[in-house]
């Protein structure tokens, strides 16, 4: 599923791009979408111009000059992207966006459906956000407020970060990546956790999804950015996905279990569970990965 850095690079791929554009035609297809679209929005979209496009968690928020909003979310297999109107589009285009500016056209395509976009005026936006119960943004998080979230559950780690209530737009992917660079074991207790390791987790996220963003998100299945190209972040994970693979910082291997519902990838030495060290240093040798010396 996109994350916040994917869905942050099609904003940022499209913003430029759409900004001032007027809807001429709105196209929906038949089969349905996560929420279904509705007639009567067609003539409500058309003339409208986009004065702004921003991310809210993992949603995207297209404003327009009547303070209506386009709200799209991306699922899981989402795809929203300025494309050449004279190129058909792909199977599974579910909405085309035509505008005064010819020759681009606005698609989105979702093979399995779980995405949506739905119009909202300004106030029904703001109730669905506020209903949604979405947390605050991991850029403008403060790490007080992340302790006393994580001190409030005995939930471990990675359920209360996959929890958008908690902070907004992390996923399974981040926060792996996440929770390795702060040396925390996803296994961990959240009301464990103390002060200084909830300041050591809060930049780890911000380091983490700004790497991400910089190289435009992970391309593992079907993301694609805002212009239809991948993202390159997956060639950079130092867990996810990692599992029996040395760790870059200790050689150990990494290991994968379930969490959460999720499969979850850590270091088993660098992420410690307990607090002291785990002893017996003929396992860790027979765990660790050794070093190449020549072609296999």
């Amino acid at each position: 599923m996109p994350e916040l850095p994917e869905v942050e690079t099609v904003v940022r791929d499209l913003k430029p791009r759409l900004a001032g554009r007027q809807i001429t035609s709105i196209r929906v297809g038949q089969q349905p979408l996560r929420r279904r679209w509705q007639s009567a929005w067609n003539a409500r979209l058309i003339g409208r111009r986009i004065t702004g496009l921003g991310r809210r968690g993992k949603w995207i928020v297209m404003t327009l000059d009547d303070n209506q909003s386009l709200v799209w979310h991306l699922g899981m297999t989402g795809q929203l992207v300025l494309a050449d109107s004279r190129v058909p589009p792909l199977p599974h285009t579910h909405v085309l966006v035509d505008f005064d500016v010819p020759g681009e056209q606005l698609r989105f395509r979702d093979v399995r459906r779980f995405g949506s976009v739905s119009l909202f005026t300004q106030q029904e936006c703001e109730q669905f956000f506020v209903a949604s119960g979405l947390g605050p943004e991991p850029f403008t998080l403060s790490a007080e407020l992340l302790y006393r979230k994580l001190q409030a559950t005995r939930r471990c780690l990675k359920a209360v970060l996959l929890d958008q209530r908690v902070v907004a737009g992390l996923g399974n992917i981040y926060a792996d990546e996440a929770l390795f660079e702060a040396k925390l074991h996803p296994q961990l207790s959240g009301q464990k956790i103390t002060l200084a390791e909830a300041h050591s987790l809060k930049r780890a996220i911000v380091t983490v999804l700004r790497r991400a963003i910089e190289k435009r998100g992970s391309s593992i299945r079907d993301y694609l950015g805002g212009m239809g190209e991948r993202g390159n972040y997956q060639r950079e994970f130092r867990v996810y996905g990692q599992a029996g693979k040395p760790c870059s910082r200790c050689r150990f291997a990494i290991a994968r279990i379930r969490l959460a519902g999720r499969s979850t990838y850590f270091c088993p030495s660098c992420q410690k569970k307990g607090r002291r060290r785990a002893s017996g240093r003929s396992l860790e040798r027979r765990q660790q990965v050794p070093e190449r010396t020549g072609p296999s």
